[in-house]
Parts: structure tokens; C-alpha cells; sequence
């Protein structure tokens, strides 16, 4: 009878986290929107403008959205302590909405920004609000899977726009996501229950009992109950409780250390600019097939993390994520450095800058581009994880926007080369990190990991 009731609890669980990977899969579209949009805007014929943009509105175009992402984390900051977390998630469906509906009709460069900024805004809110509410609605045995598989519905989504990208029309690009959005948003009604560590917060007890019971996770609840039992704090007293709690400074520091690092893996700029960077290396495949390719290796790769994340633990992933980027960009860097100084080695290497950066996508997705934002639901305590999240990710766009901003200008001084050299160094940097900053959380309860933090 046990073993019936944990099936079904699971079953129930992975149902709520399934609703929710909608929305992950529409933020991974929204990630490799630009790989296919960007040539149509080269073409008059397939461009909803009256003209060719230049290089520097392309890169408008791809940057801008993280000031929007920027803006979003604190919306789902307010909303999470103050609304509840599912007000947070329809918040950004709408935000999603509003925005490509935007994109669809454009004619103009300043309707593409908007929609770009708002559908960032979405992003933003869902990033930190999807990360929260899995944290809280999972069992601590399935905790892990069920964060990293985020990932998954990201990738997913990102290969989804890289294949059929090229093949349709821009508005059809926008049209599409426009229904996902829809589809996302009547999800959350029907499957998605509220937080119960959101009710306890809010003083409901009974109700966040039955939400528990719903979801098969009885013997959780005097465990969520007295985890969750404050009352929600201004805004000035979670600032102050993230630097003057001794588990919550610990983990500013680790996933903020984390996120900052992910950005410097260069991964960004890989998913925006791929096509691009494709075009650069000179190969006898097609930059459209390379970047399928690529979008296939992100999927596979995503599986990685969620098949062993809780048997193996999140700093062998973090480490081995981190030394399989390091090698791949180098290698990447080499070739480019191989072929615009017309070393002749470089016409037998040709091969290399594809394999490079399915590598890259296998490390990055298996380890460093999942395990930080499962710290964020594992490592804060509950009446600053919100603002935790917020804080951390919102330094970690505002990074993503400089990064992804200054590539289209240090490209042209440094060349390729050293530019993925530099991205080389910072995921080496990122394992030396791992290995003397960051705990091992596997199979540990959401008290006992800030326990483990207050040492």
C-alpha cells in the first residue's frame, strides 16, 4: 500500500512540475529566438521590416532582453511573499503573451524591442518562480530530478525554434509561441495547486495540509510546517536576513559566485549567436544544420543531470561541468586561432569547432547550466528564497546583458580565439571554486542543507 502511495504521490507531483515545464519550454524558445530570426532580418523578403537592420541593431536585438529579465525576478520577488507563487507564474504567461502577440504583428524596430523587453520581463518572473515552487512542491527524494529537469523543457524549447526556425516565417516564429503561452496558462488553472509552504507563510495551516495531502506528501507536513513557519518579511528585512543569517550569506555567495561563472561559460552567447559563430568557422556544413545539431545536443545533454543528480550529487556534476567547458572552449579557441592565421592543420579541423561546442553543450547542460538554480530552491531559507533567487539571478542578467552586449564589439579587436580562451578560464576558475566552496546538498532536506550551511 506504501509503495502504491508514493507511486501516486510522484505521479501527482511530476504532473504539477510537468504544467510548469511549459513554461521552461517557453524560455528556452525565447533563448533561441534570435539563431533563426536574425537572418530573416538580413532579407528583405522574409523580414517584417521595410529594411536590413545593421549588426549593431542585431545585437540590440539579442541583448535587450536581459534588461527586461533584469526587471522580472523582482516582480516575482513582491508577488512569491506577497500574492502567492501561482499569481507570479500566470503574471509571467501573460507577460509572455502580451509580448509575442507584439513580436507577431511588428513593423518596426521599436515594436521588436518592446516585445523583446516584455517577453524578458516574462522570463525574469517565471526563472525565479518556477525554481521556488518546484523546490516547495516536491519530495525530497525526487527534489533534484524534478529541479533539474528544468533544464530539459529549456533546451527542448530552444531546439524546437532552431528547427523549425529556418523553414517558417517570422511571424509564424511568434505566432507559435503565442499559443504555448495560452496552453501554459490554462495548465496552471487546472493542475497547479498553491504553494503549501506559501499557505503556512500565510498562516493557512489546514489548507496547506490538504494541498500536502493532495500531492501524497502526508508525512511532510510537520517538516513544511515547521519550515515555513514565519511570516513573510519587508523587503528590507529579507535584504538583511541574507547577510546577517549565516546560511542564507553562505549561499549568496555560492550561487551568486555560480551564476556570475555560468555567464562567463560563454554559453549565452553560443545559444544567441551560433548561427553566427557557425558562419565564422568556415565549415562545409550549413550553419542552419550545425545549429539543429547543436539544439539536439542540448536536449540529449539536459537528460544528463536529472538521471543522476540524486545519486551521484550536485558537486561532481558542478565539477565535471565545469573542467568539460574549460577543455571544449579551449579547443574552440584554438581552431579559430588555427584558421584566421591560415595554419594549414586548420582545413583538417574543420570538425573541430562543431565538436567543440556539442561539447560544450554536454558539460554546460549537465552540470552548470542546472545545479545553480536548484541551489536557489535548496540553499535559502523560505522567508528569503524569494528575494534570495531575485537577487542572485538579477546580478547574474545583468552580467548576461554586459557579456552578451560586448561580444559583438570585442569580436572584431580580439578575434574569436581569445575571446573563447577567456570563457576557457573562467570554467576553470569555476572547478577550483567548486571544489573548495560548494557543499554537497544530495539526499539532504531543505533544513538540513541550511543547517549544513550554518557550520
Amino acid at each position: 500500500m506504501g509503495a502504491k502511495e508514493n507511486n501516486t504521490s510522484f505521479k501527482r507531483q511530476y504532473l504539477s512540475a510537468g504544467c510548469l515545464y511549459f513554461g521552461q519550454f517557453l524560455v528556452g524558445y525565447t533563448m533561441g529566438w534570435t539563431a533563426p530570426v536574425l537572418p530573416k532580418f538580413q532579407s528583405l523578403e522574409e523580414s517584417p521590416l521595410d529594411k536590413v537592420i545593421t549588426e549593431a541593431e542585431a545585437s540590440w536585438m539579442v541583448s535587450i532582453t536581459f534588461l527586461g529579465i533584469i526587471g522580472g525576478p523582482y516582480i516575482s520577488g513582491y508577488l512569491g511573499n506577497t500574492v502567492g507563487r501561482k499569481p507570479g507564474l500566470y503574471v509571467s504567461g501573460c507577460m509572455y503573451l502580451l509580448a509575442y502577440v507584439i513580436l507577431a504583428l511588428a513593423k518596426s524596430l521599436a515594436m521588436i524591442y518592446t516585445g523583446r523587453i516584455l517577453v524578458g520581463v516574462g522570463m525574469g518572473v517565471l526563472f525565479v518562480t518556477n525554481i521556488i515552487y518546484i523546490a516547495e512542491l516536491a519530495s525530497t527524494k525526487i527534489r533534484g530530478t524534478l529541479l533539474t529537469m528544468t533544464g530539459f523543457a529549456t533546451t527542448l524549447g530552444t531546439l524546437t525554434v532552431y528547427s523549425a526556425g529556418p523553414y517558417i516565417s517570422y511571424t509564424t516564429i511568434n505566432w507559435i509561441a503565442a499559443i504555448l503561452c495560452v496552453v501554459f496558462i490554462i495548465a496552471l488553472y487546472f493542475c497547479v495547486p498553491e504553494s503549501a509552504v506559501f499557505h503556512v507563510m500565510k498562516g493557512r495551516k489546514e489548507v496547506a495540509m490538504a494541498t500536502l495531502t493532495s500531492l501524497g506528501r502526508q508525512g511532510d507536513i510537520d517538516e513544511v510546517v515547521a519550515q515555513a513557519d514565519d511570516k513573510p518579511k519587508p523587503k528590507l528585512a529579507q535584504l538583511t536576513e541574507m547577510y546577517t543569517v549565516k546560511s542564507n550569506r553562505k549561499a549568496t555567495f555560492i550561487i551568486l559566485s555560480l551564476n556570475i561563472l555560468g555567464q562567463f561559460s560563454g554559453m549565452m552567447i553560443v545559444i544567441a549567436f551560433v548561427s553566427v559563430i557557425f558562419e565564422m568557422t568556415g565549415s562545409n556544413i550549413e550553419a542552419h544544420i550545425s545549429t539543429i545539431i547543436v539544439g539536439v545536443t542540448q536536449v540529449f545533454s539536459s537528460i544528463i543531470a536529472p538521471l543522476v543528480v540524486d545519486r551521484i550529487g550536485r558537486k561532481v556534476l558542478l565539477l565535471l561541468s565545469f573542467a568539460g567547458c574549460s577543455l571544449s572552449l579551449f579547443s574552440l579557441g584554438t581552431y579559430f586561432y588555427l584558421y584566421n592565421n591560415d595554419y594549414p592543420i586548420a582545413e583538417n579541423l574543420k570538425w573541430l569547432s562543431l565538436v567543440s561546442i556539442m561539447l560544450l553543450c554536454v558539460t554546460y547542460y549537465s552540470g552548470l547550466g542546472i545545479i545553480p538554480n536548484t541551489f536557489v530552491g535548496e540553499m535559502f531559507t523560505d522567508t528569503c528564497r524569494g528575494f534570495g533567487g531575485t537577487f542572485t539571478v538579477t546580478i547574474a542578467w545583468i552580467f548576461s546583458f554586459g557579456i552578451s552586449t560586448a561580444f559583438g564589439y570585442v569580436l572584431p579587436v580580439w578575434g574569436p580565439s581569445v575571446v573563447f580562451w577567456i570563457f576557457s578560464g573562467s570554467c576553470a576558475f569555476g572547478f577550483f571554486f567548486t571544489v573548495f566552496f560548494v557543499p554537497e546538498t544530495k539526499g539532504k532536506s531543505l533544513l538540513a542543507v541550511q543547517e549544513l550551511l550554518s557550520k
